[in-house]
């Protein structure tokens, strides 16, 4: 099994669409990075850890899946860091690679000492824009074998009952 943390606020941090959501509002930026992080688990197969800083969230660690994907606030008074560190040298055993996206330079060896990958956030990224590429090939090659209705509908219509069956 491959496990990817991820150092959120250092991949918004890095990733210029990120940085311009989050110059408008943070949390935006969390949710964006979290539902690019549910694309790259569905087509990776990886399981996705996303770690925040606690400092931009007081309070009692947090934890909660969001698309599958696990997101992580630390307690207070604990660094994105240290809860990355504990995370990879608790997952890390034989059947388990762990990789760590993160491009904060010391981060990147404390974890290479414990047996874990890094990936820097320029790394994730390109990873990810082929991803988009990929899923957006698939979408092309499903619309364009999408069976033709056997009765004429209105683009208006069809859309209504698109809607109207996703709902189930």
């Amino acid at each position: 099994m491959d496990i990817l943390i991820v150092d959120g606020y250092n991949i918004i941090g890095a990733w210029p669409e990120l940085i311009s959501l989050k110059n408008k509002d943070l949390g935006e930026a969390r949710d964006a990075l979290v539902e690019k992080m549910a694309e790259y688990q569905a087509v990776t197969g990886y399981r996705v850890i996303v770690v925040f800083d606690a400092h931009y969230v007081q309070g009692i660690e947090k934890k909660y899946h969001n698309y599958k994907v696990e997101v992580i606030f630390t307690k207070e008074n604990e660094s994105a860091d240290e809860r990355i560190e504990k995370l990879a040298s608790l997952l890390s055993n034989r059947k388990t690679q762990v990789h760590v996206a993160t491009s904060d330079y010391t981060e990147q060896w404390v974890i290479f000492g414990q047996g874990a990958l890094r990936k820097s956030a320029r790394e994730l990224r390109n990873e990810m824009k082929l991803i988009q590429k990929s899923i957006e090939k698939n979408v092309k090659i499903i619309q364009k074998n999408k069976p033709i209705s056997k009765i004429p509908l209105s683009d208006e219509i069809a859309e209504i009952f698109e809607k109207w069956r996703r709902e189930r």
